[in-house]
């Protein structure tokens, strides 16, 4: 389809770099025609002149976004104003059922459960997911998870940013044709703009969107380097998992130590802050801690969301209890999503 002839300068540095919202998801790096742009300390940098094709301008979920285009595209219709999160199906809180995800799970381990599941039955060939590097400990990256080991390997929260969206070209480089999408509220919207824009190279692989529910996420050198290693003590290679349940909890070797969220805020990335989504409203099926104990909350939004999360649990690899009977869990969702949308007025 034709785009308006925009160039880069005029569109995303003028309205969305310059101004601080770049979510640096790398919707815009991947989608170029020209490979005209890089990610370059967390922003979309031009390398060759910008060839004023317009389509960045139509993928980057900060630039010109609307809810309403939006909700119509996913859902036939816009949120009603009693959908305090989002359009949804049905709610559950959830845990996978095999000890190998919970293990090494976040909290129910539902979203590692789930594309396990449909790798098994042959619903996805590939998976993008977030993993880590192996040089720096906790450090995230973008992961194109092809077999059910590597799925297993990235299970588990990194509250530092991953550009998961950049794992699209390894999508398209393989040839994959079915893949699950997990990522955080502005990386789906990423992906239901390009899907908008009519992008097929990019999204026709794309099955499944799940969502991760996310109040901001934290910068590697402020949180991890900064924080836990310098001004904690802790030696980052002994760190095995980070949570957030009130108070950032980390597990390390020997101990786990709580801190004070309000001595983390400093860390969190500011283009964070532009965010008006908690719950991924936008994704097929939504998941979060929301301060459960091993398990996880779960919304099913869509008619494809429900047809997975459905099937997974009829076939046992997932098992559920009733959400409604989760006051608490339900009160935080509302509250965080309420939070959210404050930022953007017109929600």
């Amino acid at each position: 389809m034709p785009f308006p002839k925009t160039s880069f300068e005029d569109t995303l540095v003028r309205s969305v770099i310059d101004t601080g919202k770049c979510a640096s998801c790398g919707a815009c790096v991947v989608t170029c025609p020209f490979s005209c742009l890089e990610l370059v300390d967390e922003k979309p940098l031009l390398v060759k002149k910008c060839q004023v094709c317009g389509i960045c301008a139509q993928i980057c979920p900060r630039y010109e976004w609307s809810w309403h285009k939006a909700e119509h595209f996913v859902f036939s219709r816009e949120k009603r104003i009693d959908e305090e999160f989002g359009v949804y199906r049905d709610i559950a809180v959830a845990q996978s059922t095999e000890n190998s995800v919970l293990e090494v799970c976040q909290d129910g381990g539902v979203v590692t459960g789930i594309l396990l599941y449909a790798f098994r039955e042959g619903l996805i060939d590939a998976a993008v997911v977030t993993g880590t590097s192996n040089d720096k400990p906790f450090l995230p990256l973008p992961k194109l998870a092809t077999n059910l080991a590597e799925i297993l390997k990235c299970a588990g929260t990194k509250y530092c940013y991953s550009r998961s969206v950049l794992a699209l070209s390894e999508v398209i480089k393989q040839k994959k044709e079915k893949v699950a999408f997990v990522g955080t509220p502005c990386q789906i919207h990423a992906v239901r703009k390009m899907q908008m824009a009519g992008l097929k190279k990019h999204t026709f692989p794309i099955k499944y969107l799940i969502g991760l529910m996310c109040s901001e996420c934290f910068t590697y050198k402020g949180l991890m380097e900064d924080y836990v290693h310098s001004k904690l003590g802790v030696n980052l290679n002994n760190v095995k998992k980070m949570n957030i349940k009130g108070k950032l909890l980390i597990t390390t070797e020997s101990e786990v130590k709580a801190v004070p969220l309000a001595e983390v805020k400093p860390y969190a990335r500011g283009s964070c802050s532009f965010c008006d989504d908690f719950s991924s409203e936008l994704a097929d099926i939504s998941a979060g801690g929301l301060g459960l104990d091993a398990w996880t909350f779960t919304v099913i939004r869509t008619e494809t969301g429900e047809e997975l999360f459905s099937s997974a649990k009829n076939a046992g690899a997932i098992k559920t209890r009733d959400a409604k009977q989760e006051i608490n869990a339900l009160n935080l969702l509302c509250k965080l999503s309420k939070k959210k949308r404050q930022v953007s007025p017109k929600r």
